[in-house]
């Protein structure tokens, strides 16, 4: 009887063991699955500091505007773990470095940077450094901090071959005649490299031909009138018309038809902002009905999208990957043949 009981209460013991074991366990997976569920949904604070929200400002010599890029990055971030703290710029170094402290004080776990002043993002750097706060630059860089930034030069480029490759299908031994047409006399970086990708473009498929630059000092309806007086000078000759921007390229085809010349020239835009893709209900110069436009195209910088470019890197950062030191804009020509591929209807509404 008393060797029954010893087996009996041996029995019970292993059983509590067991139990308390698999409690044990069960309290294990809770932590776990909790600890799992806090890092999948853990909310970073981000801040992000646009160039310039001026209505009137048209970013980068593009046809953008700064709440365009700003809308971008509120679409974007919905269905991301984000909270978002927004910034304007507005073009002055100064207030750009007020909202660099401004952020730093509000503890925000990482900075997105879109400021043109060379010397106001050294004194951006230095200041994110000491706080412990890191930082990405848009499309102009900060010491020690990731880029992401359009490639101008590439972009021209696309443009360039666009034209010399459309002169070797269609004008084979017609005269033919090149202009860059723009406000070809900006000093910044982006304007120049734009301009330097074009003349390459060009010479790649026609190494001969040299591009007269034309000058509309930052004025698209000057542009019609200096293209109009170009062309009066280019009598029997075939024209191709690289713009820097598509509120030129529309000022130049205007020309271009005034003079009646339409079958003696043919344009490429950079940009492809929404004057030559339209809205829904709006006139589309880009357009799959339109293909007998002589605007072949515009090279796209999509600065309408930077928010679903830019937060997905941001978040990678947050996350503690190595991300590039540059990542560069996909330019590619929009025309009639894609521009609903790369700009479908719905995102035009």
């Amino acid at each position: 009887m008393i060797e029954w009981d010893k087996m009996t209460a041996l029995h019970l013991k292993r059983r509590h063991l067991l139990l308390a074991t698999l409690v044990l366990l069960a309290t294990l997976a809770v932590i776990s699955s909790a600890c799992v569920t806090n890092a999948e949904t853990r909310r970073f604070r981000v801040a992000f500091a646009n160039l310039n929200e001026e209505p009137a400002a048209r970013i980068d010599g593009l046809g953008f505007t700064g709440a365009e890029i700003r809308r971008s990055f509120e679409l974007a971030s919905r269905t991301l773990p984000l909270d978002m703290i927004y910034y304007d710029n507005g073009g002055d170094a100064e207030k750009a470095l007020g909202n660099v402290r401004d952020a730093i004080s509000r503890k925000v776990d990482l900075l997105i940077e879109y400021n043109s002043d060379a010397g106001a993002n050294t004194a951006i750097g230095r200041e994110l450094k000491a706080a412990g706060v890191p930082v990405l630059a848009v499309n102009y860089s900060i010491p020690g901090a990731p880029l992401y930034s359009a490639d101008p030069r590439a972009a021209g480029r696309i443009a360039g071959q666009t034209l010399g490759k459309f002169a070797k299908e269609n004008w084979a031994g017609q005269t033919l005649v090149a202009a860059i047409l723009g406000d070809v006399s900006d000093p910044s970086p982006a304007v120049s490299e734009r301009i330097q990708g074009v003349t390459e473009g060009l010479k790649q498929e026609l190494p001969e031909l040299s591009p007269t630059r034309l000058d509309s000092a930052g004025h698209p309806v000057r542009a019609g009138g200096v293209l109009a007086k170009f062309l009066a000078a280019q009598t029997g000759r075939k024209l191709l018309v690289a713009t820097l921007d598509d509120a030129t390229a529309l000022s130049a085809k205007s020309a271009v038809e005034t003079a009646g010349r339409i079958s003696d020239c043919v344009i490429a835009s950079q940009g492809a902002d929404r004057s030559v893709h339209g809205g829904a209900s709006e006139k589309k110069e880009i357009d799959p009905a339109n293909r007998g436009s002589i605007v072949l195209g515009s090279v796209a910088y999509y600065l309408d999208r930077y928010g679903y470019e830019i937060l997905p890197i941001a978040l990678r950062i947050l996350q503690g990957e190595q991300v590039p030191e540059r990542t560069s804009t996909k330019h590619v020509l929009i025309s009639a043949k894609n521009v609903f591929v790369e700009y479908p209807p719905y995102d035009m509404n």
